[in-house]
């Protein structure tokens, strides 16, 4: 019996099923069925030629024109064929060698599937020894092909070609026993869609495009349907879960640093902040998402957070994903508190706490002090990096998790801290990069949602321009002259490279400048003279905090870095960024860069310094960036032009895996319908047991993301 379970080489024999393995990384009859086709051709309406391009690799439908035999002049024994075909307005050549029996399979006015890399040779486009399929009927004519008028191209490879893949399928088709059924009943009538079986039939096999469409529609809500029912699912079990009440106290540490704010908040954050407290004040755990634009207070925001629960008799954590940021995260928190973070010091402040840092590569003496105070509760905040989620770090009272740069951990990896506490914490997690609403209810669906879009008052603009620097050498050089005119003035800067040095381990033969070779060049050159230092992830953390207490002391004019700073790092004295090779970074990553100047009273200068053409994508990228500094345009942007794997992230793994007709980007209704229903499906039934098939893709889901999990650690 044939399920959708069964392995591949079951169900169509090991010589079809090994190379689709090899080239499309399918395994099982589902895995084959899921591979839908890309695109259909009909029979009378054949491939559009003028849209190939060369380089790419095509499967056209099209008319044989002509074929014929020729010999080569000095080998009369060797030949080519040219077969000549059209779509009724352009030809296009198909060149094949020692094949002199093709011209009697290809007579004129037959159609066939041709497949091959699209070259040119003098100025014509060609496929060269393409894999070709006829189109002709086969066994039951009124089951045929040619019969349905329809022909399914699927994402193939040289070795798989789309006619070999359609084959396979419909042998599965024909023999699998059962096809289970993810969207309940009641939703399939409800949309109109066909049940699981007539819709693999449909979008396989169809007999008109509308057909495959609809059945199309059907599997793209389904991949929706299933991811929001995992979230719905675990959006009910933490309901279910149980969080001691962390109400604000009046005169407590959150009320007396507020009031000493050198500066107003923005009505932004003191609404995100009732939303938080009200969450704070509740026995069910907050699980909320702050997301917010470059500069926009996030940090504040937590920090007051944070200081409601130490209120409350409990504690903070804040885990960051690198040394760099956890160290910037835990100068810049004891800066903001003051005698509020000397508990137990000559000169703290009544009632006061302490912050303590924890990361892999502390010493022996400041880890076992940091993990004491954790342990005791003398620690009202602790910061650190994964060294936190490790088993032996101990909290006397847990009751706030904040999660820093959440796309950089896994789901596991913030729960492991969670769940060792006796009473589950609340969780925020934070995000610098800005994202449109739907695609966060896809890669942050468990989270409820809080957004941040002012600037606090007095933060200045940035300007941001291109450098051209081969066009426009000169600009280049006044590039160098700004630097060294903002550091006269008692200014700082960064100079940001894409990366470290040449080892082996990089792109040691890339034409991009490295972290060591631009230090060197800017030191005896441009920059001769001025205090220039280097920062990058591969240092001793002991140098890399020694560095960012020089750079925030402006103890270092100039900072050559890599994108260890392109997160959190607060110097507010710094006003200018030179990025080296801007277009090896994408658009979303130049935006979280030149966030890091302007910060302060000054305003901002981004220079983004390329070689790459005028008019190719990455000038494009460039260019956009340069046009606005609204971070939520430019995310929107951004997610258009990556592709969708991209935009989801190795934490959500699991889900990318799982979406082949669904896109994050252009399918915001889609989630957002599927998103009410699964809430409403999990509300009245939030075990699934009443639809087994739903439970058993979501439990597959869910093994997946984990399975994934498990690789990366």
């Amino acid at each position: 019996m044939v399920t959708m379970s069964t392995r591949l080489s079951s169900a169509v024999g090991d010589k079809t099923a090994k190379p689709m393995e090899k080239a499309l990384g399918l395994r099982t009859v589902e895995d084959l069925l899921r591979h839908y086709p890309r695109r259909y051709a009909e029979i009378g309406s054949p491939t559009d030629l003028s849209a190939l391009q060369v380089g790419q690799y095509a499967t056209v439908l099209a008319e044989v024109v002509s074929a014929k035999v020729i010999p080569f002049r000095n080998q009369p024994r060797r030949s080519r064929t040219e077969v000549v075909v059209t779509d009724g307005k352009q030809q296009l050549t198909l060149t094949f060698f020692q094949q002199p029996w093709l011209p009697k399979q290809m007579t004129p006015g037959r159609t066939g599937l041709f497949s091959g890399e699209v070259g040119s040779f003098n100025h014509q486009l060609q496929l060269t020894h393409p894999a070709h399929d006829l189109i002709e009927d086969e066994g039951d004519v009124a089951a045929s092909r040619l019969a349905r008028g329809v022909l399914p191209i699927y994402a193939a490879s040289a070795k798989v070609p789309s006619w070999s893949i359609e084959r396979a399928v419909a042998m599965c088709l024909d023999t699998v026993d059962a096809m289970p059924d993810a969207l309940p009943q009641h939703l399939r009538s409800a949309h109109r869609f066909p049940d699981a079986g007539e819709s693999f039939e449909s979008i396989h096999r169809p007999h008109t495009i509308a057909e495959a469409m609809l059945a199309r529609d059907r599997f793209r809500f389904e991949e929706a349907f299933v991811v929001q029912a995992v979230f719905a699912q675990r959006r009910h079990a933490l309901g279910e879960q149980h969080s001691a009440t962390r109400a604000p106290v009046e005169a407590g540490l959150r009320e007396r640093f507020a009031a000493a704010l050198p500066f107003e908040l923005t009505d932004g954050q003191r609404a995100v902040l009732e939303e938080i407290a009200t969450d704070l004040s509740r026995s069910r755990p907050m699980h909320r998402l702050l997301q917010g634009e470059v500069g926009s207070g996030k940090t504040i925001v937590a920090l007051l957070a944070m200081l409601q629960v130490i209120d409350a008799g409990g504690q903070a954590a804040l885990l960051a994903p690198t040394e760099v940021l956890a160290s910037q995260h835990h100068r810049s928190i004891t800066a903001h508190l003051g005698d509020l973070a000397k508990g137990g010091m000559l000169g703290g402040a009544d009632g006061a706490t302490r912050v303590r840092l924890l990361t892999g590569s502390m010493g022996a003496k400041a880890r076992t002090e940091s993990l004491l105070d954790a342990a005791s509760g003398e620690a009202g905040i602790v910061i650190g990096t994964h060294a936190l989620i490790q088993d032996h770090v101990q909290f006397a009272e847990l009751g706030l998790l904040v999660v820093d740069e959440q796309h950089r951990f896994g789901v596991e990896q913030r729960a492991a801290l969670a769940d060792r506490a006796e009473v589950t914490p609340h969780v925020l997690v934070m995000t610098a990069t800005p994202i449109p609403r739907t695609i966060a209810m896809t890669v942050f669906g468990d989270l409820e949602i809080s957004t941040l879009t002012e600037l606090p008052a007095g933060r200045q603009p940035i300007q941001t321009t291109v450098v051209p620097a081969a066009e426009r050498p000169a600009w280049m050089q006044r590039a160098w002259e700004r630097v060294r005119e903002e550091v006269s003035r008692g200014r700082q800067a960064y100079v940001v490279v894409s990366r470290i040095g040449s080892d082996g381990g990089e792109e040691s033969l890339s034409e991009t400048r490295s972290l060591i070779e631009m230090h060197d060049e800017l030191v005896a050159g441009p920059l001769a003279g001025l205090r220039v230092g280097t920062l990058h992830g591969r240092m001793p953390a002991d140098e890399k905090d020694a560095t960012m207490r020089a750079f925030s002391a402006a103890e270092i004019d100039v900072l050559v870095a890599t994108t260890v700073v392109e997160v959190g790092v607060d110097v507010p004295n710094a006003t200018v960024m030179v990025v080296m090779d801007a277009d090896r970074f994408g658009i979303s990553q130049l935006h979280q860069l030149r966030g890091r100047v302007g910060r302060g009273s000054e305003a901002g200068l981004c220079l983004l310094v390329t070689d790459t053409d005028a008019d190719s994508p990455a000038a494009e990228r460039l260019a956009a960036v340069a046009s606005t500094t609204d971070g939520f345009e430019l995310s929107r942007l951004d997610v258009e032009l990556r592709r969708e794997g991209d935009v989801l992230g190795s934490r959500q793994s699991g889900v990318r895996s799982s979406l082949r007709l669904l896109s994050v980007v252009r399918d915001g209704d889609v989630i957002e319908q599927a998103r009410d229903a699964a809430e409403q499906v999990v509300h009245d039934d939030p075990g699934l047991t009443s639809h087994p098939e739903l439970a058993a893709a979501v439990a597959a889901l869910e093994s997946s993301e984990q399975a994934d999990y498990l690789e990366r650690t």
